[in-house]
């Protein structure tokens, strides 16, 4: 079909939701290996991982043989309030760029929360209401996470704590107010209220917090607290799995235009973004069908895919969480506190980890500065102005378009544009007075975490 008729935006129709999501694993011939019960090194079972996560969760988590999981209807009637999400073409940005490119965004930042958060949050909400809980604790790193899931709980009427790291919360006191109105608790973290926090501010007094800390916090809060039941907003299998309705609407509209994306590439922090935007192609090209070329990109100060060990950890700082296999920075790594977005986990989502190992994917780190700089030129011409974590893979999307313009090449780039960055002004602010610095751990400041790496049987 002719260029001209494309577009700026790609809209689909309410029918056009998907009805299922697509679990990614069941095309994969290396599965992720299993979570592991710390003590015993065992892989847990669902009566074990029933103790942290909703029953049904913990189905999903475990399921990695069912291609497409039905969405339940009141989950599909939730995401018709924001969803379908647009799909855009950029114009305006081709043109800036003088690139012959092609150029393609989802755009997930048109709901309050300001993210894609919130197509897993309604879910595990949902599960947690229908399996009767009082409610659910979590962790937020940048926000997007803890104010998505506190407008899901509102909408079941459920109890939601969230402990934000520290650094963010200090920062964002708009997004930690968001997350109040919906009715969440929101503590900063590490905290006193909690065994762990106090251990962990005891052993790193000044810590600006990261999101393993967090997660052990609310892991202690959920699982001594009968009703609640811990959920988690990134790295997860099920949370890839909800995340799939990105990628699937995103191949749906350019599947309309006859349009096949030569480049995908989606920001990556524990992998639930770049997961659900490139499930249905990744599938693809699994299946032998198409091929595909995946960048998942990182920040320079928490590069777990690019300089992170393929191993066994823990999913936490405390250390009480099951252990995943996955890229990792060792749990005890916290990310430098001028990092100003999000994408501050030590590890990656074990699904996408077993997709890079594999080398079914690539993976580059970008420094802060530069992601800053994509950012502004991307507002400055496509209107919206980015979240932090988007504007990583703005940062690369630029740069892939600007090596067609050196070689002539049209290639077709699809990015994720996870979210709104209106609640990130402290950071643009430090960028826009040129007080914004860089910051990339030495390998001994990397070592420092690797030691950390737990014992298993069988890893180096």
């Amino acid at each position: 079909m002719s260029e001209k008729k494309i577009p700026y935006k790609i809209y689909l129709s309410e029918n056009e939701i998907p009805e299922k999501w697509y679990n990614l694993r069941a095309d994969m011939k290396n599965k992720p290996a299993p979570l592991l019960d710390p003590g015993t090194c065992k892989p847990l079972n669902a009566e074990q991982l029933g103790v942290v996560f909703c029953e049904e969760l913990v189905a999903q988590e475990l399921d990695d043989t069912t291609p497409y999981i039905e969405i339940p209807e009141e989950i599909r009637d939730f995401y018709k309030m924001y969803r379908p999400s647009p799909l855009v073409r950029a114009y305006c940005l081709e043109k800036a760029l003088g690139t012959p490119a092609k150029i393609y965004y989802k755009f997930e930042g048109n709901n309050t929360s300001g993210s894609h958060k919130l197509n897993s949050a309604i879910a595990q909400a949902y599960y947690a209401k229908k399996q009767g809980l009082k409610g659910v604790t979590t962790e937020t790193g940048a926000g997007q996470w803890g104010t998505a899931l506190s407008m899901a709980c509102a909408y079941f009427g459920l109890d939601c704590k969230v402990f934000m790291v520290k650094v963010s919360y200090e920062q964002k006191p708009f997004r930690r107010e968001v997350m109040r109105t919906y009715g969440a608790d929101v503590t900063p973290s590490p905290s006193t209220t909690t065994s762990i926090g106090r251990k962990i501010l005891e052993a790193h007094p000044g810590t600006t917090g990261s999101l393993g800390c967090a997660i052990s916090e609310a892991v202690e809060v959920a699982t001594s607290n009968p009703g609640y039941r811990y959920v988690l907003g990134s790295v997860l299998n099920q949370v890839l799995l909800h995340q799939s309705v990105i990628g699937l609407e995103a191949k749906t509209a350019l599947d309309k235009y006859g349009v096949k994306p030569d480049v995908i590439i989606g920001c990556a922090g524990g992998g639930s973004n770049l997961g659900g935007l490139i499930a249905p192609f990744m599938g693809e090209k699994l299946r032998g069908e198409k091929d595909y070329q995946f960048i998942a990109v990182e920040p320079a100060s928490c590069p777990s895919f690019t300089r992170g060990k393929f191993a066994y950890d823990f999913c936490d700082t405390g250390m009480i969480c099951p252990l995943a296999k996955m890229y990792t920075l060792g749990s005890g790594f916290i990310p430098s506190a001028n990092h100003a977005g999000g994408l501050r986990f030590h590890g990656m989502s074990s699904t996408l980890s077993q997709l890079y190992h594999d080398g079914f994917m690539e993976a580059r780190a970008v420094e802060q500065t530069s992601v800053f700089a994509a950012a502004e030129q991307f507002a400055r011409v496509e209107g919206i102005l980015p979240a932090p974590e988007s504007s990583h893979a703005i940062r690369v999307a630029i740069d892939e378009a600007l090596k067609c313009k050196e070689t002539g090449e049209e290639k077709t780039i699809l990015f994720g544009l996870t979210g709104t960055g209106y609640f990130d002004m402290v950071a643009y602010e430090k960028y826009n007075d040129g007080v914004m610095s860089d910051y990339i751990p030495t390998d001994e400041d990397l070592e420092v975490g690797f030691r950390g790496l737990p014992a298993v049987p069988g890893q180096d």
